[in-house]
């Protein structure tokens, strides 16, 4: 019985292995869109896609960013200047596309752009520090989205929306874990709605990884501005000794983040080349063998793990 067993769950791995293994053709006539070009995932994912010989549309928030792109990648690769918290801009990027796209639609859409800070415990923080990450991670990526529906109707393309583990575990306040959740739900109903025009909308689940999105001393700066702003009596019930340690376990754990860019570039690659891309990618060590898994436990098991690995690093400062 258990052999039998075996060799099935052998024969399907090999099934599955073989049918991802099959690529698009025509790869070189296809467009695809990426939000936050200027650095990370979206940054490296753009020459990786210039290498392989498609056309890439890559959106960046400064002109440092696009200028050092362009020198790096060949003349398949354009830039735009895009900030997806911001309609107007959003409009103006779509025009573009449009315009550059033609009748041939757009084939892929990738969700990069996003932002972590401000993170810290939700009472530190006002409204207002909730909308700013709120207005990119999960506004943005619906904005763009939409308005780039029809080019991707056109080539009966690919969605690419980058969550995070984080949008199936809370492990921070702020709006950074809200927002990751946000985009898993509206990827779900996005994905149901959009079969019925051959498009295919996949998620990326990201753990931790060396961006600017995860920088150790950004995060500790953040921190320290959110903290002077934080009122007395809020900071008197957490005291001191609370925000040292809540800060020095931030940057513990990011100091210890993973630098393989690539395994969620790979992800994002596969998803719009192969020709049977997964509905969810989970990228890096961490998110295959931890988070996603923490995510299927019973809540009081969730509690239990962080809430003790949260005491322990506590302990050891």
């Amino acid at each position: 019985m258990w052999v039998f067993l075996l060799v099935l769950l052998v024969l399907i791995f090999l099934y599955r292995w073989n049918r991802e293994r099959e690529k698009l053709l025509n790869l070189t006539e296809k467009y695809v869109f990426i939000t936050g070009c200027d650095s990370g995932f979206g940054n490296l994912l753009a020459k990786q896609l210039d290498k392989n010989g498609l056309h890439v549309l890559a959106a960046c928030l400064t002109d440092k960013g696009a200028e050092e792109l362009k020198k790096e990648t060949s003349s398949r690769l354009n830039t735009v200047m895009l900030n997806v918290a911001d309609s107007q801009s959003v409009n103006s990027a779509a025009k573009w596309v449009s315009d550059i796209v033609g009748n041939k639609g757009l084939w892929g859409l990738v969700n990069n752009a996003g932002i972590s800070n401000p993170i810290a415990p939700n009472e530190w923080l006002a409204k207002e520090d909730y909308l700013k990450v709120l207005n990119v991670n999960l506004l943005g990526v619906i904005d763009v989205t939409l308005k780039l529906l029809p080019l991707i109707r056109k080539a009966r393309g690919r969605v690419v929306n980058v969550a995070s583990v984080a949008g199936r575990v809370s492990l921070s306040g702020g709006g950074y874990c809200i927002s990751k959740y946000g985009v898993e739900s509206f990827s779900d109903s996005l994905r149901r709605e959009m079969a019925q025009f051959g498009i295919k909308v996949c998620i990326v689940e990201p753990g931790y990884f060396k961006t600017p999105v995860a920088d150790a001393k950004i995060q500790r700066k953040s921190l320290t501005e959110i903290w002077e702003k934080v009122p007395k009596h809020i900071k008197e019930a957490y005291g001191q000794e609370y925000f040292e340690k809540y800060c020095n376990n931030v940057e513990r754990n990011l100091n210890k983040v993973s630098s393989k860019l690539h395994l969620v570039t790979d992800c994002m690659e596969h998803a719009l080349t192969a020709v049977y891309p997964r509905t969810r990618y989970s990228a890096g060590y961490d998110a295959k063998f931890f988070f996603i898994p923490l995510s299927y436990l019973p809540t009081v098991f969730v509690d239990f793990l962080l809430s003790t690995s949260r005491a322990k690093a506590a302990q050891s400062v």
